[in-house]
């Protein structure tokens, strides 16, 4: 696995900003798209994750996390509290990189080029996961899926890698929520076909219409967190992390890598 950090520049993109020690890339979803589609055609193995306030604070306490998260090819902004933390330390930062608009983007993009792909979802229960690989069929007739639910034990792990191994992805779509699907793609990723790997939390079930998004109006006033707060109130003790990442972030100052 390359998980070096980026070397080269897309479009314009230059480097990454140290947010609470974790390195996030500056680029907007366009860069990050042609970025991650000239590893596609490198053929080389990467690792993507899209981390937002929570994300950042888990790294704090848990060691691991935090080499894996430096380890990263790409980090994305995934959260308005990500991009403040960026912009307030005086750097450019187009705004938000989410996991499902960056895969969105991805196999739009992809699609437009006639830039054929090989796409793998884990995750999601199986209903979800199979209305999903529908749905993105029918969206993208040019692109190849295939995928396997997220519900599975540690002794049918080797079953699952040999399935994403047989399929041979361009790229793997993994959504096993954060900072499982982090650990797993960290761990794994080595042993399998080289790919690009992305972690894309919920966006499964979003695409197999088991989850419904915030609305546009919402996400474009940056609410989103809000939004999923009011629909999921049981969310109400991870998201006690973002006071706490803005709190930190008041009182650390940042660095332009």
């Amino acid at each position: 696995m390359a998980v070096t950090g980026l070397q080269t520049d897309v479009h314009g993109a230059r480097g990454s900003v140290d947010v609470l020690g974790v390195r996030v890339h500056t680029y907007s979803t366009r860069q990050a798209v042609e970025q991650v589609l000239l590893w596609v055609q490198e053929k080389t193995r990467r690792m993507v994750i899209t981390a937002g306030p929570e994300f950042i604070m888990m790294t704090q306490t848990d060691l691991q996390l935090h080499r894996i998260a430096d380890d990263a090819d790409l980090v994305t902004p995934d959260g308005i509290g990500v991009v403040w933390a960026v912009r307030r330390q005086g750097h450019a930062m187009p705004g938000r990189v989410t996991g499902i608009e960056l895969a969105d983007a991805l196999l739009t993009t992809a699609e437009d080029r006639n830039q054929r792909l090989r796409v793998f979802l884990l995750g999601a229960r199986q209903q979800a996961l199979g209305q999903a690989l529908r749905v993105l069929q029918e969206r993208h007739p040019g692109i190849i899926f295939a995928g396997r639910n997220g519900y599975f034990t540690a002794e049918e792990e080797g079953d699952v890698l040999q399935q994403v191994t047989e399929f041979a992805p361009d790229l793997w779509l993994v959504g096993l929520g954060q900072p499982q699907q982090e650990r797993f793609m960290y761990r794994v990723l080595k042993g399998i076909p080289s790919c690009v790997a992305i972690g894309v939390g919920g966006s499964i079930d979003v695409w197999g219409g088991t989850v419904k998004r915030a609305p546009q109006w919402v996400r474009r006033a940056n609410l989103e967190w809000l939004y999923r707060l009011v629909r999921q109130p049981s969310r109400w003790r991870r998201q006690l992390a973002l006071p706490r990442f803005a709190w930190k972030v008041l009182r650390t100052p940042g660095n332009l890598r």
